[in-house]
This record gives structure tokens, sequence and C-alpha cells, in this order.
């Protein structure tokens, strides 16, 4: 991400006065995410790009033209190799990843793997118009000054020392997840303020301190986890209630999975507040307060500048504010209404409302859409539900059994403990969300329905730790923006996210054992 480095403020321009640095650095309608960010290579992505289609291309023909396996049908054993096809281009990244997920749609056409209608279809389906949606509602976001007003507001508040400060970051981030359903766009809207709050406690990129990397790495793990609190935190938690609902029957709400899993994830971001400048990254008596006299008063005349709530801001928080109420009250709507507004939907409205000339606040062309993230997910939900539909994945469990000796009659939070770790340290193999998803979440459905165990038991606190993607730069779209501020290490990332990762096992093992237990979601 280019823009990071070329807007990085330091102290020194901080204490000559430079505003127009912060001015242009707060403009947020300059950061588009439309626009595809070009990540600097290493030897080794170059090599993976090099021998990447070569070897997608033979995993293909292996598998499409070996001797059918027992149990499973021919259009499985298509789905499995035009699947495995992309899966490797996704990982090594030889072409594009949209390229890539449409490249399979026509695959999956082409072999009879999965007929034209059931591809194209993906295309409607809620949880790409959500990601749509989302992005509409995080441009209203930007073009209101609302996320800048927010995010200055708690720092000018709580920044005049360490703790309370990376405190603020932490209640930005859970007041933006449940408005924005796109980690990366909460990302791109934070980042300047934390580029300019690192400069005011001497943090640079040229000379990081402990400090910065706290307030980064906590913002890169508030940014995910806390989207793990919500049901529209990020697209990948919608697949996999897509998948629960259409695999297992079971509907989840709005404020079944906030009610579930928001304490969890607090309480995580709780303990990583303690730790992190406590002992992961200790913070000197010099590092807790700014190293800049007068440097949040800088942002205090930024936000005085912005002057009262403007009335384009106030319409902004109507808008959003009948959205969330929508969402967190969606179990109510049939009693109320006789139908049901489901969180896509109630995002459309939003879009909607936000779109109209007179009424809204913005047009088409200010709406910042990166159709290629859409793109690459409709071509990675719709290689998962092909594997469902055809049976590949329920072969693909009944193998396993077998291969392994598989005892059915294994404890059930055994199994529960195995899963959530599987699913918690994945995200240090895989380098997206909705693969995870897509791979994972069907097959942890079939495995419960072949032990006879409810599927939502299971499927559900896994689908919870789809957001912790907190390990390395690579993890995450928000992982690799933020690692090109040059706050912090890979290593000094893969400690802190090695060690909160294992924290949110136990968590939710716990959780497992005493609330969601309460909640009926496991036995």
């Amino acid at each position: 991400m280019s823009f990071v480095k070329e807007n990085t403020v330091n102290s020194e321009e901080l204490v000559n006065g430079r505003q127009e640095n912060i001015d242009d650095l707060l403009d947020l309608e300059k950061h588009k995410l439309s626009v595809i960010p070009q990540k600097a290579e290493t030897n080794t992505d170059r090599k993976m790009k090099y021998v990447g289609l070569p070897i997608a291309i033979i995993v293909f023909l292996l598998l499409y033209y070996m001797p059918t396996p027992a149990g499973l049908s021919l259009a499985g054993q298509s789905v499995l190799a035009c699947f495995s096809f992309a899966l490797v281009l996704w990982v090594t990244e030889s072409i594009p990843t949209h390229v890539t997920s449409l490249t399979l749609m026509v695959m999956l056409v082409f072999t009879d793997a999965w007929g034209m209608k059931n591809v194209l279809g993906v295309l409607g389906y809620d949880v790409i118009w959500l990601n749509v949606m989302a992005f509409i509602l995080s441009s209203l976001l930007v073009k209101t000054n609302i996320a800048k007003r927010i995010a200055l507001s708690l720092i000018v508040k709580f920044g005049h020392s360490a703790l309370p400060m990376m405190l603020a970051f932490i209640v930005l981030q859970l007041v933006l997840a449940p408005l924005i359903p796109a980690t990366a766009a909460r990302t791109v809207i934070t980042l300047p303020v934390m580029l300019i709050v690192a400069a005011i406690y001497g943090s640079t990129s040229e000379n990081p301190n402990n400090f910065g990397r706290n307030l980064f790495l906590q913002n890169l793990m508030g940014i995910n986890i806390l989207s793990a609190g919500f049901m529209t935190g990020s697209t990948a938690n919608l697949i996999a209630l897509a998948f629960i609902f259409s695999m297992a029957g079971t509907k989840v709400y709005y404020t079944d999975w906030m009610f579930a899993n928001l304490p969890v994830v607090l309480t995580a971001m709780f303990i990583s507040w303690l730790i992190g400048p406590k002992l992961l990254f200790r913070l000197t008596n010099k590092e807790k307060q700014p190293a800049i006299k007068g440097g949040i008063d800088v942002l205090k005349k930024q936000l005085d500048a912005m002057g009262k709530f403007s009335a384009l801001e106030k319409k902004g928080a109507v808008i959003f504010g009948i959205v969330v109420l929508m969402w967190v009250t969606d179990r109510f709507h049939f009693g109320l209404f006789g139908f049901e507004i489901n969180a896509v939907m109630a995002a459309i409205i939003g879009g909607v409302i936000a779109l109209l000339p007179r009424v809204g606040i913005l047009k088409w062309n200010e709406a910042d859409i990166p159709w290629h993230l859409m793109l690459f997910s409709a071509g990675a939900y719709a290689g998962g539900l092909a594997l469902n539909d055809t049976g590949a994945a329920t072969w693909a469990v009944q193998s396993l059994f077998k291969a392994i000796n598989f005892d059915k009659h294994i404890n059930f939070w055994v199994l529960y403990t195995v899963i959530i770790a599987v699913m918690m340290y994945s995200h240090f193999v895989f380098t997206s969300k909705t693969m995870r998803t897509i791979i994972l979440i069907p097959f942890i459905i079939a495995l419960a329905k072949e032990l006879g165990i409810n599927p939502l038991a299971l499927a559900l606190p896994a689908a919870f730790t789809i957001d912790w993607v907190i390990g390395l730069p690579i993890s995450a779209k928000p992982n690799v923006i933020l690692f090109t501020t040059g706050q912090y290490s890979v290593l000094d990332n893969l400690k802190y996210g090695f060690i909160i990762s294992t924290i949110g096992i136990i968590l939710l093992l716990i959780a497992g054992m005493t609330w969601f237990k309460f909640l009926g979601i496991t036995p």
C-alpha cells in the first residue's frame, strides 16, 4: 500500500507545524479500496507465482482423470479437480485472485461439475450483496466525515497517556465494526489517525518504539477480532452462516451471534490491552507519555476545525441508525411486520437511502467498491457450494474417517477443542478468511452430521474463529496494510498473534462449556 509510506508523518513535521501534511493524511477520500493495492514482492512470492500455474494444471489433470473413487460422483470428482486448481492459484497468486475465481466459475460449468445456472446464481447470494452495500456504507462514513469525527473525538479525549490512548482505539474499532462490514475499509479509515498518534508518541517507520508496536498490533487485532463480535463484521462470517443454514438448516440471527461471541472478543481485547504494553512489548516510562509537547493539540485543532455536526453528518447518522436498528431487531421483524428484514436487506435499504437523489448523500461514482474483492468472494463461494452440493465434502470427511480409523464415540469436548484449535491456527497457513471458511466450515458440518452431533454446536464456535487472522502480515488485507507502516516486524506480529490466538482458544473453550451451553449452542 504505497500511500502509507508516502504520507507517513514524523515528529519533526509535527513540531514544525506542517499542518498540510496532516490535512492530507486525514483526507480519507484519497485512500481508495477500489484500486488494487500493489505490495512489494519477495523472492519467495516471485518463485511461488512462477511455479503456481504449472502445479495447478498438474493437480487438476491428476484429479480429473484419475479413476473415480468409490462413493464419489463424477460431478464431485470434477468439483474437487476444479477447486484444487483454484486453491493452488489462490495460494501462489500466479494470477490475480479475482481472475482465479472467475476461472473457477468457468471451469465448473465447462467440466459439467456444477450447472451454469448454479454458478451464475452465486452472484445473487446475499453475501455478495452485503459486500457491495458494506462499501457503499463505508463510503458514506468517509464522505460525511463521521468516521473522522469519531476517531478524533476519542483520541483527543483519551490520548494524553499511552494506555488510555490504546483503549481509545479499541473503542474506536468497536464502534466501527458493526457499522462497516469490511475490515479493509475500517483499516484505511483509521490508519491515518494511527500514523499521527504514533508520531506524537515518538514512533515512526524509521525508528519504531514499543508504543508503536502495541498501537498497531492492537489495532490489527481490534480490526480483525472485533469483527468476530458481529455477524456483519466480515463477509466470511456471512459465508459461514450461509453454509450453516444451507447444510444444517439452522438460522442464526444477528443478536444470536452478537450475544454469543461479543463477550468473548471483548475479553480477548481487554487481555491484549493489559499484556501487550505490560508483558509482550513493555512500555518504558518515556513511551507512556507523548514525545511531542502539544502533539494531541494538533489533532484537537483538526477536530475543532470540523465545527458542530453538519446537516450531512446528521443525515448519515440517521441512515446508519436505521440500518443498525434493523440488524439488532431482526428476530422480532416477523412478529412485528409479518416478514423478516435480514441483515443483507437492511444494508440494501441503507444503501438505497444513501444513494437517493436529494434524500441521500452519495452519488454512485462516489461509492468506493472494490469489485475485485466481490468477484473473488463469488468464485470462492461457488466452489464451496459446489463441494457441498455434489457430495464431495461429505466424501472427503468419510474418507478421512477411514484413513485415521476415527472413533465415532470421541468425547465432544475433545473434538470441540481440536476443531477450535485447527480453525484458529489455520490462519497461519491460509491467507484468506474466505478460503478457510469455504474449506473448513462445510467439512465441520459434514463431520458433525457423520457423528450425530448438532452441526451448530461445532460449526458456529468454529465460525467465531474466522476473523482471528492476527498471526502474520499476510494473514489478511488489514495486516498487509498495517505492516507496510514499518511499526513492527514479522517476528513481533508472529509472537503477538500466536499468544493472543492461544488465549482465544482457551476463551472459546471456556465459553463453550459455560456461556455457549447456557445459550443452547453447545450440549
